[in-house]
């Protein structure tokens, strides 16, 4: 859909009010027992206690660049201005960043200010957006960054770009913050999200999340240029064997969603992670091959029957 995208980012009418300010300082003392994800591990992560995402007090950055693999409509030209945090609440076996997500300890840990300069170096750079990989465990920190970085001149649409696994409540604090919202829709079976991340929750609290992340900011809308300025816009990698649950999930998201939603179905499926290993192919015997050319056109009909909007590279 094109529409009239806003002239600026709705977040810097709340720098300006002093609410963004306040939503962090509301964010933060939460910390204190964090309950953030749906793990709810009540550590006290302000005197760097550690749940299950693995981090404390501050954001852990592995990378930051200007990414130019991400969807034609959030790269463009000049790249989406892509934060790699490290550190994870879901824990996939078969995660293709396991090195950063399982074990979130490498990279520079920064403190809001540190974390708003880099920000406004992407926006230097002439990134479209600022693209937040994996933030649901660090949102507080993101709000203190982002406060500061309005003040400096930041004014890309915000992209939160997350596995699914998100609270209701902490999204709530991005209400009027995030522009683009990106989630991953990984797992439509409890039982097969319980075997590969130890989340049996994982399809239920991803339908609440993607509910409240279209609630806030609709479907997906592009400019004139084909980039995306605001709305929805869900991942689904596709698994061998259907483990993801396509059909299902189209299904759900054109019936409770939006028959506009914006559905990329990814391919690059390849064993990686704990499947990777020979201890891992014991394990997880159904991991061990990447999709067949038959399963991903398989999931694009499945995405065509239930009339959505979808490509493998939007």
């Amino acid at each position: 859909m094109r529409r009239p995208p806003p002239s600026l980012p709705s977040y810097l009418a709340l720098a300006r009010s002093g609410e963004l300010h306040r939503r962090a300082a509301t964010a933060c003392a939460a910390l204190a027992a964090c309950r953030l994800c749906p793990r709810q591990c009540g550590v006290n992560r302000l005197h760097n206690e550690r749940g299950r995402c693995g981090l404390g007090r501050l954001a852990v950055v592995a990378s930051a660049f200007p990414h130019l693999g991400e969807e034609d409509c959030l790269r463009g030209w000049r790249g989406s201005g892509t934060l790699f945090f490290t550190g994870c609440n879901l824990h996939c076996v078969f995660c293709q960043n396991y090195d950063i997500s399982h074990h979130p300890l490498g990279g520079a840990p920064l403190n809001p200010s540190q974390l708003a300069n880099l920000m406004l170096e992407l926006q230097a750079a002439g990134c479209h957006n600022l693209n937040w990989v994996t933030p649901s465990h660090l949102a507080p920190q993101l709000l203190e960054a982002l406060a500061l970085a309005a003040e400096r001149g930041l004014s890309l649409p915000i992209v939160y770009n997350s596995s699914g696994y998100d609270a209701v409540e902490t999204l709530r604090w991005f209400e009027g913050v995030v522009d683009i919202y990106l989630p991953d829709f990984k797992f439509w079976d409890p039982a097969v999200a319980d075997r590969l991340a130890q989340a049996p929750d994982y399809p239920a609290v991803a339908r609440a999340a993607v509910k409240e992340m279209h609630r806030q900011v609709g479907d997906l809308v592009l400019d004139d240029h084909g980039l995306a300025r605001r709305g929805l816009l869900v991942r689904h990698l596709v698994m061998p064997h259907n483990l993801a649950g396509t059909a299902a999930l189209a299904q759900w998201l054109a019936r409770e969603i939006s028959p506009h939603t914006r559905l990329n179905l990814m391919a690059q499926y390849h064993p990686a992670g704990r499947v990777a290993t020979p201890q891992g192919a014991q394990l997880y015997p159904e991991l061990t091959r990447r999709i067949t050319p038959a399963e991903f056109h398989q999931a694009c009909a499945a995405a065509r029957h239930a009339g959505l909007l979808h490509s493998g590279k939007l």
